[in-house]
């Protein structure tokens, strides 16, 4: 075999224009931005948001390129390949093994460059950019009843580009195998800005245009490829593993697979499948064309019970007899977070007693008996009595077929089973699947459940023994993991817990690895099924393949790149998976400021802001993934801001990588200062994420720091400033009705000219409540007792809507009486104002506790008052610090309701009569409500009223309480809401509602005619007979 005799060492810093985190000189700078029309970003903050990906790592970029085009790429290619700087393609940063973290020039593939460029329905094609990421792709041939088969879990949020360098699969790989086989042509750019084409092609051809000594890089790539063809066959069919999923290593098992005319013609490549795996090492993937597959017709979930996670273990080889397109496996520490999961404890509840693991096995079918039948034949097969022989039959939709009980050749080590049809029960079970993960990665504490050694794949017929093995090790580092995922083709995904600060953490990492690798090899299995190599396994993959493929696989990266410098290290490098890590033992925090709010259960404000894992699940966008998290990544596109990047910003300040602390960084303020607040990271990100909770915390320090501006401050105290606002109206909404007034508070207040001030009621809610005297029903005769929380937007701005709470609360016999409190403390809250918002909170908890003792309700019109009252109050008062009992502010918390919460927990609309309506209505719920998982109450209730109504799935409306009203934030602020003014645009409701002041305000102001926006109580009120 040929020997790499001149290859440079990849672990050389090179000779970079570039050291010590600055840039020395402005050459490399002013050379790109001459060479690209796409954006050139070298400052100390963008290089902060590329440091990191999904992984453990953390690797300061030398820079950041945004291109625009192939062009683009390859002029920064080009000029690098020149000055010997290394070079780095990432598509979404979802790699979860360090592949996008380098000390190299970042080109963000995924801003511009991210088109579907075309589609061929007949054909099962598509070509698109690769900074497009799969949710789009599949979105855009779902008319057509296609999709891309690899299905990996984080697809809204990760590029097609990406997939192809990971040579990506998923949940479904039984049925679609991995991202290679769907690969038919590729544009990429070699390391020298080359730009070529790489698909099918006759070895004769290569060959005949191979040299190894040429000056181009194509002739020497061919000459290679062709060696390794003629050469290495013998030892790649050695070596290489016979599974189903492989990732480690280069592709060069499908290369001889195509040469032997195993996946097409015999003697035909296609070169672009060697591009699937190699991580951007070998070539930049620019543009794909890629084949596409049928939706399934119709799909069929059974979950099958065992009283031990290697029973589960044994049963897989099995259970893949019957065909299945995926076998999952929970064990029993994720059944038991999904059973401390309201939405998912029934289901664990419906399974037998001492069950410790379930496989969920799903089948695709043509149509739905044929599913019936799949699951029917199943679980016959599988589920077994003690002694695993034949059970009793357990009950199924379908009767299995004859002998489907008497045929199998394994012994039977279900204990049950369950089995789902219906799309919203199949969907339910494959939740629970995933639920435990998002739990797992929450963990606040130093040590956590860390990516190293979590991507294995064994031949399904050893996991038994692999499982067993594994959990020697662990137990031998005193350390445990959870076993979970993609049982069918043998990867299970094990995250050992590990403290990466302490040293002997770090070396137990290693030894787990080291001897798990041994395990992996012995077992005929791969180090990585799925992730790929990266900065964790690459260092493993000599071991797996032997010295003469290592040595091929490092000649072939020579022959693409060189002087190894395209993504250097990885694949097979020299990389070290100890080092380079987010979390070490040099790592520290320093916030340099005491928070003001309780963190104990976030293992303090440190344990908040080193949670975020960077798995890019902000990123995604409205159209695929839904949900709220993150409207202004959405809005904006760009990574800083999303969830990831304001997470960067703020722990490379406290941690000492930015220039400043976070309070004196007008950069990292201005970034907090544009996260509009609207906790939804706290339920969309699976780490749980609470960015609100963390902006208050630095704008609360910034104010202590800097002092508070005069706008902030007439914003903070709305609630001391309505009040008088309302004695003098109509006079004090004069301002809305002057022309020029607007400019004139935007010169001097900073308000946007372009938005109406809120509209001050002469009369309200407690003016009227008084006049009518007060409660419609007595105490004595009435069945619930509510104390209708008199948040400042409803008292002040909007009394209308109270008015339709008490007539519901009335109408289902409810003794209602209006508390003596000052509001909640939402708008200083909102603004970072902590002190005036605690004791805003403290007064209300004073008043409201002793009541609440007295059976007393709390009921709150408007929704981000009533999750301060359930969920900040806690934040705010909480602990030893405070002064307030935590038993009265749990007793408040826990007894506070939203209005149409508070009817549909205790079903009051069923004591109702509503006259029928005939309109329909659009809905908008609260991303406050959201984040509490309370936003379906509205829904419902309105739905038992006779209304027809879309819910939307919608993110935050932008105006996000005064931020849209902040003349700096205008732009934003609308440019969030047009998500939101497309989909009630599409939707066909007569009438639109949305419980939040803020979110009305926003609608209002919208583009094109609306329906004038209502809060749902009133249109709860307006049904009543």
């Amino acid at each position: 075999m040929a020997t790499n005799t001149s290859e440079p060492d990849p672990t050389d810093g090179g000779d970079f224009d570039y050291t010590g985190g600055t840039v020395e000189r402005p050459d490399l700078v002013d050379a790109l931005d001459r060479r690209v029309d796409g954006d050139v970003r070298f400052d100390d903050y963008s290089k902060r948001l590329y440091a990191t990906d999904a992984s453990a790592y953390e690797v300061t970029p030398i820079g950041v390129v945004i291109p625009e085009s192939t062009a683009d790429v390859a002029a920064v290619h080009e000029y690098c390949f020149e000055e010997g700087i290394p070079v780095l393609p990432r598509g979404g940063g979802t790699s979860l093994a360090g592949q996008t973290v380098n000390e190299a020039v970042v080109l963000d593939l995924t801003d511009e460059m991210d088109g579907v460029l075309s589609t061929d329905p007949d054909a099962e094609t598509a070509r698109v950019q690769a900074g497009a990421y799969v949710g789009d792709l599949n979105a855009a041939v779902e008319p057509a009843g296609l999709k891309f088969a690899p299905d990996p879990a984080w697809r809204d949020k990760s590029a097609v580009g990406g997939a192809i360098g990971n040579n990506s699969t998923g949940a479904h790989s039984l049925k679609y195998g991995k991202t290679d086989h769907y690969v038919e042509e590729l544009e990429v750019v070699l390391a020298d800005g080359t730009v070529t084409t790489f698909g099918e092609v006759a070895v004769e051809e290569l060959r005949e245009s191979a040299d190894p000594d040429a000056d181009g890089l194509l002739p020497r790539i061919h000459a290679e490829v062709v060696r390794i063809l003629d050469e290495e066959a013998d030892e790649i069919d050695e070596r290489f593993p016979e599974l189903k999923r492989n990732v480690s290593g280069y592709n060069l098992d499908r290369l001889l697979a195509e040469y032997r005319g195993e996946h097409g013609e015999e003697g035909v490549v296609n070169l672009g499948r060697l591009m699937a795996g190699s991580e951007g090492t070998l070539a930049t993937v620019t543009e794909a064309t890629v084949s596409l597959v049928e939706i399934p017709e119709t799909k069929a979930v059974a979950l099958l019970t065992y009283e031990d996670l290697l029973d589960a273990m044994e049963d897989v080889a099995a259970c893949l007899e019957h065909d299945p397109a995926a076998v999952e496996v929970m064990d029993d520490v994720l059944l038991g977070l999904a059973a401390d999961t309201p939405e998912f404890e029934d289901v664990v509840g419906m399974l037998p007693d001492g069950t410790d693991s379930v496989l969920l096995i799903e089948f695709y079918a043509e149509d739905d008996a044929t599913g019936e039948q799949k699951v029917a034949d199943l679980i016959a097969d599988r589920v077994g009595a003690a002694d695993g022989a034949a059970g009793a039959r357990v009950e199924t939709t379908t009767d299995p077929s004859a002998g489907a009980a008497e045929t199998t050749s394994h012994p039977r080590r279900a204990v049950d089973a369950l089995e789902a049809h219906d799309p919203d029960e199949r969907d339910r079970f494959w939740k629970m699947r995933k639920a435990g993960l998002p739990i797992l990665l929450s963990r606040t504490t130093d040590e956590k459940h860390i990516s190293f050694i979590e991507d294995c794949a064994i031949p399904p017929e050893h996991l038994p023994e692999y499982t067993r093995e594994f959990q020697e090790i662990l137990e031998d580092n005193d350390t445990f993991a959870t076993f979970y995922a993609h049982a069918g083709p043998g990867v299970l995904h094990i995250r050992p817990l590990i403290n990466t600060k302490e040293v002997d953490d770090v070396e137990a990492m290693l030894d787990i690895a080291d001897r798990v690798t041994d395990a992996v090899v012995r077992l005929g299995g791969s180090v990585s099924g799925e992730h790929g190599d990266g900065r964790a396994r690459t260092q493993w993959n000599r071991k797996l393949y032997g010295d003469d493929l290592w040595e091929s696989f490092r000649d072939l990266k020579t022959a693409f790149d060189p002087d190894w410098l395209l993504n250097p290290g990885n694949v097979c490098g020299d990389v070290d998976m100890g080092e380079n890590l987010r979390f070490d033992a040099d790592y520290e925090y320093d916030a340099g400021f005491d928070p003001a709010m309780e963190w104990a259960v976030d293992n303090g404000m440190q344990g908040m802001v080193e949670l975020c894992h960077g798995c890019g699940g902000c990123r995604g966008p409205q159209e695929t993934t839904g949900g709220v998290m993150c409207p202004t990544y959405r809005a904006s596109e760009e990574e800083v801001q999303s969830t990831r990047g304001r997470a960067n910003m703020l722990r490379g300040a406290i941690s000492g990588e930015l220039p400043d602390d976070p309070t004196d960084d007008e950069f990292v303020t201005e970034v907090m200062d544009l996260c509009v607040g609207c906790k939804g990271c706290k339920v969309d990100c699976p780490s749980g994420v609470d960015m609100a909770k963390l902006k208050a915390e630095v704008e609360h320090a910034h104010h202590d720091e800097h002092g508070i501006d005069l706008r902030t401050r007439l914003l903070g105290r709305f609630e001391s400033l309505a009040p008088l606002a309302s004695k003098l109206a109509p006079l004090s909404n004069l301002p809305n009705k002057i022309p020029g007034s607007g400019l004139i508070a935007e010169k001097a207040l900073g308000i946007a000219r372009e938005r109406d001030l809120p509209e001050f009621r002469s009369e309200t809610l407690v003016d009227w409540f008084e006049a009518r005297g007060g409660a419609g029903v007595s105490r004595e005769e009435a069945d619930r007792d509510v104390l209708l929380f008199p948040d400042v937007y409803t008292t002040y701005t909007n009394p209308g809507a109270g008015k339709a709470a008490v007539r519901v609360l009335e109408a289902a016999n409810c003794h209602v009486e209006i508390p003596d409190v000052d509001g909640s403390g939402r708008p200083p809250h909102s603004k970072g104002m902590l002190d005036v918002s605690r004791a805003t909170a403290r007064d209300a908890v004073e008043t409201l506790a002793p009541r609440v003792r007295d059976d007393w309700e709390v009921v709150v019109v408007e929704p981000s008052d009533a999750v301060m009252l359930q969920s900040d109050y806690h934040d705010l008062l909480d602990g030893e610090a405070s002064d307030v009992p935590d038993e009265d502010v749990a007793a408040v918390s826990e007894n506070a309701y939203g209005v149409m919460e508070y009817v549909d927990a205790h079903r009051l609309d069923e004591t109702l009569s509503f006259d029928a309506p005939t309109e329909s209505l659009t809905y908008h719920g609260h991303c406050h409500q959201k984040a509490t998982k309370k936003d379906h109450h509205a829904v419902g209730v309105l739905r038992r009223a006779g209304y027809g109504v879309d819910p939307l799935d919608s993110s935050c409306c932008g105006m996000a309480g005064s931020f849209g009203y902040e003349a700096e934030h205008y732009s934003m602020s609308k440019a969030i809401g047009e998500n939101l003014f497309e989909q009630v645009d599409a939707s066909d409701g007569d009438g639109l509602v949305a419980p939040g002041t803020s979110c009305r305000t926003q609608l209002e102001e919208g583009p094109g005619e609306v329906p004038e926006p209502s809060h749902p109580v009133e249109k709860l009120a307006a049904a009543l007979a």
